[in-house]
């Protein structure tokens, strides 16, 4: 028998298709939480006045930007697990894929 397993984004606030996964800091503690593309603006235009008067802390981001979050959301993640078996990358049958794997999966698709 085949399954297809499929990672959906809920929407933390609504219930609602997300379109990924928003990540911020606050006194110490970070946090994420998945929105759809209105809450995420709602978001980030409530934070938009802190955030132009802050300094930026650290190094680089450790996240991708923006955008790759809605490219992972419409990958089809049943080929990526399949074809990170095939190359012998031990994956989880559940659970979302570390971005790692799904970087070399679109690497080796030219995606």
């Amino acid at each position: 028998m085949a399954q297809q397993i499929q990672t959906l984004f809920i929407d933390d606030l609504d219930g609602s298709a997300a379109h990924g996964t928003v990540r911020f800091a606050l006194d110490g503690a970070e946090y994420e939480i998945d929105l759809n593309e209105g809450h995420s603006k709602e978001l980030r235009e409530s934070l938009a006045k802190y955030v132009g008067h802050a300094r930026k802390v650290g190094g680089a981001t450790r996240r991708a930007p923006r955008g790759a979050a809605r490219r992972a959301a419409s990958l089809d993640i049943t080929a990526v697990r399949a074809w990170a078996k095939e190359q012998g990358i031990d994956i989880k049958e559940r659970g979302r894929v570390p971005g790692d794997i799904v970087e070399k999966y679109r690497a080796a698709q030219g995606l």
